[in-house]
C-alpha cells in the first residue's frame, strides 16, 4: 500500500498516544519527518509521495519516545475562563466574566492596584468566544498600525492584513503582499508584535531571509534580535491559552 493512494492528509491512531497525529503528504519531501504542533498539542508526520503507509508507521513507533517526552513538555491548556490569568500586550490581567454586568456583550480593561483586569459581559457560554474575538481586534488594531509605520521606512504597501488563529507560522506574506498574522501576538510584549509586523512588510521587499532581507528588519526594527529571542523562549506558552475556543 502506498501513500499517494490516501487523501493528502489524515489522522493516524496511534495506540498510547493521547494526541492526534496529522499525516501529510509532501509531494516535495525527500524523508519522512515528525514535527510537534504546539498549536494542536499534537503531531504531524510529513511523508513523501511514494512512501508506504508501514513505513510512516515505522518512523512514528521509532520516535514515540522522543514524541511523548515533546508532547509532555508544552505548557498546560490555559482556558478562557473567569478567575484565570492572561497576558495582553505582555502584561498579565486577570479575567473576568461579569453576566450580570448592564453592558452586555462588551470586553473591557480596567486598571487596579496588583494586576489589570478583562471583564466580558453577557452569558458565560458565550464568553470566551467574544473574548477571543475582541482579542483578534485588538491584534488587528496594532497590527495594521504597526505595519504602516514599517511600511512607510521599507517604501512598501501591504495589499491587505488578515488576523487569523494560525498554528504553524506567527505571520506570513503572500506573493500578492496580504500579510497574515496570528492574533495571539496580542498576548506578546509590544516590542515582539512591533518585531514581527517589520518581519513580514520587509518581506515585500524580499521575498525571502536572505542577508538582503533582514538588513531591512533590522533598518526598520532595531530591536529584532531581543524580539526574536523572547518569541524563540516563550512562543509556545502562547499556543496555550484559549486553545479549546472555536
Amino acid at each position: 500500500m502506498f501513500f499517494n493512494r490516501k487523501p493528502e492528509t489524515f489522522h493516524m491512531k496511534t495506540p498510547g498516544l493521547d494526541a492526534p497525529v496529522l499525516v501529510r503528504r509532501n509531494p516535495r519531501a525527500r524523508r519522512i519527518s515528525l514535527t510537534v504542533n504546539e498549536a494542536k498539542r499534537g503531531a504531524v508526520l510529513t511523508v513523501p509521495r511514494h512512501a508506504s503507509l508501514e513505513d510512516a508507521g515505522s518512523f512514528l513507533a521509532k520516535h514515540y519516545d522522543w514524541l511523548q517526552k515533546r508532547l509532555a513538555a508544552l505548557p498546560r491548556p490555559i482556558p478562557f475562563a473567569d478567575g484565570v490569568i492572561l497576558p495582553l500586550r505582555g502584561e498579565d490581567h486577570l479575567l473576568y466574566f461579569t453576566p450580570d454586568s448592564k453592558r452586555r456583550g462588551v470586553v473591557w480593561t480596567e486598571a487596579a492596584p496588583e494586576t489589570p483586569h478583562i471583564f466580558v459581559a453577557g452569558a458565560p457560554e458565550h464568553a470566551p468566544r467574544r473574548l477571543k474575538d475582541w482579542l483578534k481586534r485588538q491584534a488587528r488594531e496594532d497590527l495594521s498600525a504597526r505595519c504602516a509605520v514599517h511600511a512607510e521606512t521599507l517604501n512598501v504597501r501591504p495589499k491587505r492584513i488578515t488576523v487569523r488563529d494560525q498554528s504553524s507560522r506567527w505571520g506570513s506574506c503572500s506573493a500578492t503582499g496580504v500579510l497574515n498574522f496570528s492574533w495571539r501576538m496580542i498576548l506578546a510584549p509590544p516590542n515582539v508584535l512591533d518585531y514581527l509586523a517589520a518581519h513580514e512588510v520587509a518581506h515585500l521587499r524580499e521575498m525571502n531571509h536572505s542577508k538582503a532581507f533582514w538588513a531591512h528588519v533590522r533598518e526598520t526594527c532595531a530591536g529584532m534580535d531581543e524580539a526574536k529571542s523572547w518569541l524563540r523562549k516563550n512562543g509556545a506558552g502562547l499556543h496555550s491559552y484559549g486553545a479549546d475556543v472555536n
